[in-house]
C-alpha cells in the first residue's frame, strides 16, 4: 500500500508498505482523508523530540471500515464512515487509574510515538474507532484537532458567566472558541492574523484582539469592566503567550495550557499566589469530546471549507508541507486525499 514517510528533517516521500494484518479485536480501515497538524510540521522541521524517525505521520482521520475482526461488537460494520481516537492508554498508570486516559503516562499517539495514519489502510483496536454519524470522511479529518480544544474547555469548567480568552486561533483554538460559546461564555479570540480572527468571530467569538498591533491589556480591561478574563486558554505554545495568559487572567481565574512551549518560560510567580490561580494542563481529548465535536459538526453550521486550507494527493504532500513551513500562520489544515 501507499504511505507517506518522513525519514529525516525536511525529507518526506511516498513509500510502499505491506498492508496491515487485522487482529480479532481490530477494525481494518481504508483511509479517505488524513490531516497534517502542527506536530507533523514540527516533525518535518526536525523539532519534535517525541518522534523517532523514520515515521509515518498523521492522526487526524476520516476513514471507512473495510472489515472487522470476529470479536468486534456489532455496532461497527463494513462501509461505515468513522474517525479514530489516536491515543493509546496503558490502563495501569495514575492517569488511567483516575479515569483520565487521555493523559496516560505511557501514551503513544499515531504519527508521533508510533507510525501514523498517512497510508491507505490502517488496523485499529475497535475501542479506538469512533462512528461519525452523518459526517463525510473529509469532515471527519477535522474532528480530532477540534476535540482537543473542546477538552480544554472541559478542563476550564467554563460556564455561561465566564469571559474566556482563547489565545491562538488555529484548529485547536477554534475548537475552544466553539465549545466556550456553546456553553454560553463570552469569548475573546486572540491571534496575530486578522483572517483567523474574522473566522473565530463567525464560529462564536464575541470579541477579537490582534495581539500584534493592539494593546491587549487595555482591550481586555475594557471588555471585562476591569476584571480581566475568568479563563485564558493558551493554544499557541510560545513564551509571550504563556506569559500573557498569566498576566491577563482575572484574580482567581483559570489558565488552561494546551500548547507546548519550545523553550523555558519565566513567570512572575507572585501572580500565582496573589491571584490564587488555577493553572491546568490539557492534553489530547476524552471520548466524550470526540462525540461532542461530531454532534457539533453534524449540525452543519461550521464553516468547514474555511478550515481546510488545501487538499492534496500523497504525491503532492511534500510541496504542501514545504509551503506550510515557509508560511505557517496562514494554514488551518492540509488534508491528504487517499481516495
Amino acid at each position: 500500500m501507499k504511505a507517506i514517510q518522513i525519514s529525516e528533517p525536511s525529507v518526506m516521500k511516498v513509500i510502499e508498505m505491506a498492508e496491515p494484518q487485522m487482529g480479532d479485536d481490530e477494525v481494518l480501515l481504508r483511509m479517505r482523508y488524513v490531516g497534517f497538524c502542527g506536530s507533523d510540521l514540527n516533525t518535518f522541521r526536525g523539532g519534535n523530540p517525541m518522534v523517532k524517525m523514520p515515521v509515518v505521520p498523521g492522526h487526524e482521520v476520516g476513514a471507512e471500515i473495510v472489515s472487522v475482526g470476529k470479536n468486534v461488537p456489532e455496532g461497527l460494520k463494513p462501509g461505515m464512515t468513522v474517525t479514530v481516537n489516536p491515543y493509546t492508554n496503558c490502563g495501569k498508570c495514575a492517569s488511567c487509574r483516575n479515569g483520565r486516559v487521555n493523559a496516560c503516562e505511557h501514551n503513544e499517539t499515531l504519527g508521533v510515538q508510533r507510525w501514523g495514519a498517512m497510508c491507505e489502510y490502517l488496523a485499529m483496536p475497535w475501542e479506538k474507532v469512533i462512528p461519525a454519524g452523518l459526517l463525510t470522511p473529509r469532515t471527519c479529518a477535522l474532528v480530532e484537532p477540534m476535540s482537543v480544544g473542546f477538552h480544554a474547555v472541559s478542563r476550564a469548567q467554563v460556564t455561561d458567566i465566564d469571559v474566556v480568552m482563547v489565545i491562538g486561533c488555529g484548529m485547536v483554538g477554534m475548537g475552544a472558541v466553539v465549545r466556550s460559546a456553546q456553553r454560553g461564555a463570552t469569548v475573546v479570540a486572540a491571534d496575530i492574523d486578522d483572517e483567523k480572527l474574522a473566522l473565530a468571530k463567525q464560529m462564536g467569538a464575541s470579541y477579537t484582539i490582534n495581539t500584534k498591533n493592539e494593546d491587549v491589556h487595555a482591550r481586555l480591561r475594557e471588555m471585562t469592566s476591569g476584571f480581566g478574563p475568568d479563563v485564558v486558554i493558551e493554544a499557541v505554545g510560545s513564551i509571550p503567550t504563556y506569559q500573557m495568559a498569566v498576566d491577563e487572567v482575572a484574580f482567581t481565574g483559570r489558565v488552561i495550557c494546551i500548547g507546548y512551549a519550545k523553550a523555558e518560560v519565566s513567570f512572575q510567580t507572585k501572580y500565582f499566589v496573589q491571584k490564587e490561580l488555577d493553572i491546568r494542563g490539557s492534553r489530547n481529548a476524552q471520548p466524550s469530546d470526540f462525540r461532542a465535536v461530531i454532534h457539533y459538526l453534524e449540525r452543519g453550521t461550521c464553516p468547514i471549507n474555511k478550515l481546510i486550507s488545501q487538499e492534496v494527493k500523497p504525491e503532492e504532500a511534500l510541496a504542501a508541507m514545504q509551503e506550510w513551513d515557509k508560511n505557517p500562520g496562514k494554514v488551518f489544515r492540509i488534508l491528504v486525499d487517499f481516495k
